[in-house]
């Protein structure tokens, strides 16, 4: 069958991917870097099951993935070249993303162990993880300095974090947003909630006014609110994490008590904030998220706050580097530093991981990066 390649890692493909595991024995997975079909944007995978699981389930289920240059390479080949030497790997959980086959025998085996290990646990633990501020329409509710003073509606704003440019480094603080708003970014965002539909000044009234002849009150999102103006759940987390990750999974502490939209995700921790942010700062959590995320093709890892909270952090809050010299070293492009420091204190110190897990954990983390990475498809 050629489905779509969402199978592989979408949440919501799990019911199908335990269908499969449960009725075969064998399951042939054929990905490709090219975009098979000309007219379509869409990535696909071809997908060869066969041999009937027995009822008992005493068997288990083997799979493949085979990974293709190009169409050619698929194309052009029968079956059996194009998935030799792919090597059989057992499914263990059905509810594992499929992910996870691109890696080794040996690196699925450590993941696994990893997870199920004393010494590990998810963010969970630590930390809720939630969308930002979903205003209906960033252009209208999110503003300038400029727009601000040209609209005379100062006093009705809280400062938010719009962009992942915004966040340089593992902390934002009010000289960066300063900073930002100085450049005139669109760091204000129109927070009205708190009249609670009392009356607006006439400047207000004008642009609200405004953004009803743009018809932005027929969204939907506006059209469910009352007064459709009035954005809610406008609140201020301990720290921010990135939706989309070009590179690693940065957690980045809020030290600007500012919000953001719903293009970043807002993080409130129930431990030591600056600990918590700290210890995501591992080759351990960074090989997680390229398992637990998904990539659509464009190259971008993308994470929803159920995937986020769902990566791998040490069991125990360890002394990791200081937040701030973290900061530091990644606004000059030193995160590598950053990592192996903290692997020495947390993975091997703390969780008692040795210097060659260690090592894995770093391999897996950067072949699943490049392999995403070298991704943003070519048509066939």
């Amino acid at each position: 069958m050629v489905l779509p390649a969402e199978l592989l890692q979408v949440s919501y493909a799990a019911q199908l991917r335990s269908f499969l595991t449960d009725r075969f024995r064998r399951i042939h997975l054929v990905s490709c870097n090219e975009l098979i079909f000309a007219d379509a944007e869409q990535e696909v995978i071809l997908l060869l099951a066969d041999g009937a699981r027995s009822p008992s389930r005493e068997d288990t289920c083997e799979v493949t993935l085979t990974e293709a240059a190009t169409a050619g390479d698929i194309l052009d080949a029968s079956v059996a070249e194009v998935l030799s030497g792919a090597p059989l790997k057992t499914i263990k959980h059905d509810s594992e993303k499929w992910l996870k086959y691109f890696l080794s025998s040996a690196e699925i085996a450590l993941m696994r162990a990893l997870r199920a290990s004393d010494g590990v646990t998810t963010l969970k633990a630590f930390a809720d993880v939630n969308v930002g501020v979903v205003t209906g329409r960033n252009q209208f509710f999110v503003l300038r300095r400029s727009d601000l003073d040209s609209l005379d509606i100062h006093g009705c704003t809280v400062p938010p974090v719009s962009r992942s440019a915004h966040l340089k480094g593992a902390k934002v603080d009010d000289a960066d947003w300063q900073g930002l708003a100085d450049a005139d970014e669109r760091v204000h965002l129109l927070d009205l909630e708190p009249l609670n539909g009392s009356k607006l000044t006439p400047e207000l009234d004008a642009y609200i006014g405004q953004g009803e002849r743009m018809s932005i009150h027929k969204g939907y999102k506006c059209s469910i609110r009352k007064p459709w103006y009035a954005v809610p759940a406008v609140w201020t987390p301990d720290a921010f994490m990135f939706r989309q990750i070009y590179d690693f999974p940065r957690v980045v502490l809020n030290k600007a008590e500012a919000t953001a939209t719903d293009t970043i995700h807002r993080m409130k921790c129930r431990r030591d904030v600056e600990e918590t942010v700290a210890n995501t700062y591992t080759h351990l959590t960074a090989a997680s998220a390229e398992i637990e995320g998904r990539s659509y093709g464009g190259g971008v890892l993308e994470l929803e706050p159920t995937e986020a909270t769902n990566l791998l952090m040490p069991a125990e809050l360890c002394e990791a580097m200081k937040v701030d010299e973290c900061d530091r070293l990644i606004r000059q492009g030193r995160l590598d530093e950053v990592l192996r420091h903290n692997d020495g204190v947390i993975l091997r110190d703390g969780i008692g991981l040795s210097r060659r897990e260690c090592e894995q954990l770093r391999t897996i983390w950067g072949k699943m990066r490049d392999r995403r990475l070298s991704r943003r498809r070519r048509k066939a």
